[in-house]
């Protein structure tokens, strides 16, 4: 007999978490690795990309240019206070450079660290994800037939190992 369960009780997701690191040019910096920054601007945090434009004039050179004049100090302060930068911006009255600095093999080893936990984070998501999806149906376990619960909870791990194999596959890239 054939059970009234909908052909897809479960929905898996359809992607691997999106990606929270781009592919970039070896040296180069970008305007994107100060999005995280959030300025003091009169007592609220806002990030940085909502009080100046965020420009890219040379490879290691970002410039920041406030929309408000008088929020200079608290962005060049926000930005000297950010973790995992390390970077000393200047400030010559109207906007802030920030120089990178190059690249060491140190640094390098650095940021391969900081990748690897993002990349662990992604993957307990992954887990989370799957946790609840196999709560969903253990909760469906009365009104289905055990066969097909156990080919759900199949292509359930399917799905999983792809997007784990996926991450994977993408801090190996990011660690080449």
């Amino acid at each position: 007999m054939s059970s009234p369960m909908p052909e897809r009780a479960w929905t898996a997701p359809s992607r691997p978490p999106r990606r929270t690191s781009r592919p970039s040019a070896p040296g180069a910096r970008t305007p994107r690795c100060l999005q995280k920054v959030l300025v003091d601007y009169y007592g609220s945090p806002t990030p940085l990309a909502q009080l100046a434009s965020l420009n890219n004039p040379e490879a290691r050179t970002l410039v920041v240019n406030p929309y408000d004049k008088s929020a200079l100090k608290a962005i060049e302060q926000a930005i000297r206070d950010m973790p995992n930068l390390g970077v000393n911006p200047t400030n010559d009255g109207t906007i802030v450079r920030v120089t990178m600095p190059e690249l060491t093999e140190d640094r390098r080893k650095e940021y391969v660290k900081i990748v690897r936990g993002k990349g662990e984070d992604a993957k307990v998501q992954v887990r989370n994800l799957r946790r609840k999806a196999k709560d969903d149906l253990d909760a469906l376990k009365s009104d289905v037939g055990e066969d097909e619960l156990v080919r759900a909870e199949k292509e359930l791990d399917v799905v999983t190992r792809a997007h784990v194999d996926a991450i994977d596959e993408a801090l190996k890239r990011k660690e080449a």
